[in-house]
């Protein structure tokens, strides 16, 4: 049975290696971002620099694994609905808001989400990683390497399903940042299973 994450919030959970991890996009368009750490070493960490250079590519899909800071997989991409994840981008946070959106009073965006919910795993602020931002639409120019965020190519009840490499703290969000979402703010739901 899916758990579903509310919108402009996060949550975090234990994966064990072998489980498999299906991330849900319920009403299409919403973005989750998603860290990962060593259960038994939070130093290690997922990477997103390791993952696009031994990928060879900056768009992962099935087939693909996220790989460690220490170069070891830590999730595999098992099965892709949708196709096209941003691996390039930090969660958004009120800094993300008040510099880009001009924000006065800004919400505290996907890396405030992830902090409370790594919080009661010892996992600090400065130790988020780069997301990998499930179903997140970025577009790279390829002569000037501008970048774009246009809404998530997801339908509703679309999935990613990934593999765990290995024992893990995972921590998801719902996306609160309105570029990634079309200005929509959606919940995300996603389940876990054993593997087969």
């Amino acid at each position: 049975m899916a758990r579903r994450i509310p919108p402009r919030s996060g949550t975090a959970f234990e994966l064990k290696k072998g489980q498999m991890l299906t991330v849900i996009d319920p009403e299409g368009e919403q973005v989750s971002d998603l860290v990962a750490f060593n259960a038994d070493d939070k130093r290690e960490y997922l990477s997103s620099g390791r993952s696009i250079d031994y990928a060879g590519r900056i768009f992962l899909t099935t087939g693909d694994s996220l790989y460690s800071n220490r170069s070891v997989p830590m999730l595999s991409i098992v099965e892709d609905e949708v196709g096209r994840h941003d691996f390039s981008l930090t969660p958004c946070s009120r800094d993300t808001f008040r510099i880009i959106y001009g924000d006065t009073d800004p919400h505290h965006g996907c890396q405030g989400n992830l902090e409370t919910a790594l919080a009661p795993y010892g996992i600090g602020p400065d130790a988020i990683p780069i997301a990998f931002n499930v179903f997140m639409h970025v577009s790279v120019d390829s002569e000037s390497g501008e970048i774009k965020v246009l809404p998530p190519k997801s339908k509703p009840g679309q999935k990613t399903v990934f593999r765990a490499e290995m024992d893990l703290i995972v921590a998801m969000t719902a996306c609160s940042a309105g570029q990634s979402n079309n200005f929509r703010y959606k919940p995300i739901d996603y389940h876990i299973e054993d593997g087969s």
